[in-house]
């Protein structure tokens, strides 16, 4: 036995970090969101957003600022780096009403660090704060309010994009159906197929492109913000003027004299116009009618048909389906005049009953085509439109404030004003930063993505100067936008100086 101590444990550690060190060469580690790529010279990330720039991370886009005294394609003004290098900025030829954006500004992650920019301004003679930065948001979704009386499918059914399951249909609302798509189970809780084509599809709908969705036992409808729906490859033209009740209410008094009856198919509620208020109000006469469906008040009935892409978003292609015997004891008499329409004016049928009291078709009479067209023309044109919804949390807010819980309460009593790339936002009341903006209302291309999955959102935090230190504000970090342009940001290289979206010019 000897006293030799024992040989020193062997160094795998230090070999490990050698070899991967030799992997890398060149290659630098971008901590911009959680999947923090190895980024060699000249490439980008995963995201397309970060790129290797000389041995440096750079926001491979520019920021957005926002004028309303730019010409329409804005311009491009160049940052200083913070180490020194770059072209330079001009500070003094910013517009007067210019505002910073969160567009290209790049992330708070990680959550030790503010925001890319707390900018410091003065609006009206009060001293403001403006903090700017890119979101990345797993818990994110779309609502998607689609105005047609098609029948897109059943109130729960299953929405997917490319085969994969992203959402669902919501309950229907007055004149649209309602989607809700997105959500962190569908971006991170399924395959991850699931969750690159949720990500996939709310990327494109944030950035009103179009996309094709298919409704388990539904329709297939392509969707775009802005844009009429196309539903099982037709356009929609119009949205109903109200449901069959609301539109006997509204044009009642047209058909005063012209007509004997008047029958608006509706999937809702199917209006009558001798048996209604309106038309008791008017004077008009019983016609002996019977409607197959569910009565509910007198004129208004429920559940004619079951939904689906026929007349005013029934199953009907003949609307004398719901109708019964016509009563003579009621009214029915050989020679009465019975329009039949949808509650868009898209469909329409005028019949004369016979001898027997059987509605015949007939050319609808000429002095009833403008009371048909007067409803198509009360009919609003068919339209898109998608709500991004995200909540707001930790390092993001913690990017805002040394006290993440203070700036909650602040938004939602109103002190901050949250927008997202310029855009107004509604505030959920309640817990947390929850938040929904129309995308149409932003510039083009607001929205990015990383591969986590998670969309990257633009938001903006504006309040007065004290209420921001109050907050526990990243006080050293505030700057003049004219340092902001002579000093740079941690990532950005330039400024994309645009017109605000429906401006003009």
């Amino acid at each position: 036995m000897t006293d030799d101590p024992l040989p020193p444990p062997a160094d795998h550690g230090g070999a490990r970090e050698a070899a991967r060190a030799a992997r890398m060469g060149d290659k630098i580690r971008c901590d911009a969101c959680p999947v923090m790529c190895y980024i060699a010279p000249g490439q980008t990330g995963a995201c397309d957003r970060y790129a290797n720039e000389g041995g440096r991370i750079l926001r491979s886009d520019p920021v957005t600022i926002l004028s309303r005294q730019v010409a329409a394609g804005g311009r491009i003004v160049p940052f200083a780096l913070r180490d020194g290098g770059g072209d330079g900025g001009d500070g003094a030829a910013m517009p007067a009403d210019a505002v910073v954006t969160g567009i290209g500004a790049g992330t708070t992650y990680p959550d030790y660090k503010p925001a890319p920019f707390i900018v410091a301004s003065e609006v009206e003679g009060a001293e403001m704060v403006t903090v700017v930065t890119e979101a990345i948001f797993s818990y994110c979704g779309v609502k998607v309010k689609i105005d047609t009386d098609r029948y897109l499918g059943p109130e729960g059914a299953v929405v997917r994009a490319g085969g994969e399951a992203i959402g669902h249909v919501s309950t229907a609302e007055y004149g649209s159906q309602m989607l809700s798509l997105g959500g962190v189970h569908h971006l991170t809780g399924g395959e991850k197929s699931e969750g690159r084509a949720t990500c996939a599809a709310l990327l494109a709908l944030c950035n009103a492109e179009a996309v094709a969705l298919a409704i388990d036992g539904g329709s297939a409808v392509t969707v775009q913000a802005g844009c009429a729906p196309v539903v099982d490859g037709t356009p929609e033209r119009r949205m109903r003027v109200g449901c069959g009740s609301a539109t006997i209410g509204m044009f009642a008094d047209q058909w005063r004299g012209l007509v004997d009856e008047v029958v608006v198919v509706d999937d809702h509620i199917t209006g009558v116009v001798s048996e209604h208020q309106a038309g008791k109000v008017l004077g008009w006469e019983d016609s002996g009618i019977r409607i197959r469906g569910q009565r509910s008040t007198p004129g208004r009935y429920f559940r004619v048909s079951e939904p689906g892409p026929g007349w005013g978003g029934t199953r009907l292609s003949d609307p004398l389906d719901i109708l019964g015997p016509w009563n003579p004891k009621k009214g029915a008499r050989p020679g009465l005049r019975l329009l039949m329409v949808s509650t868009t004016g898209e469909e329409y049928a005028y019949y004369v009953l016979d001898e027997a009291l059987v509605p015949e078709r007939r050319d609808l009479p000429a002095d009833l085509v403008p009371t048909v067209r007067l409803i198509d023309e009360n009919c609003e044109p068919s339209l898109c439109t998608v709500l991004f919804m995200g909540g707001a949390g930790g390092s993001l807010r913690a990017g805002v404030t040394k006290n993440p819980v203070r700036l909650t309460r602040s938004v939602q009593s109103g002190v901050t004003r949250l927008t997202a790339g310029g855009a107004p936002c509604f505030i959920w009341p309640g817990g947390g930063i929850t938040f929904m903006v129309d995308v149409t209302r932003l510039p083009p291309g607001a929205f990015g993505s990383v591969p986590t999955p998670a969309l990257v959102a633009p938001l903006e935090f504006t309040l007065p100067h004290a209420e921001y230190l109050a907050l526990g504000g990243h006080q050293a970090a505030i700057r003049r936008l004219d340092q902001v342009i002579a000093e740079g940001g941690e990532y950005v290289t330039a400024a994309q100086v645009r017109r605000w979206p429906g401006a003009g010019g």
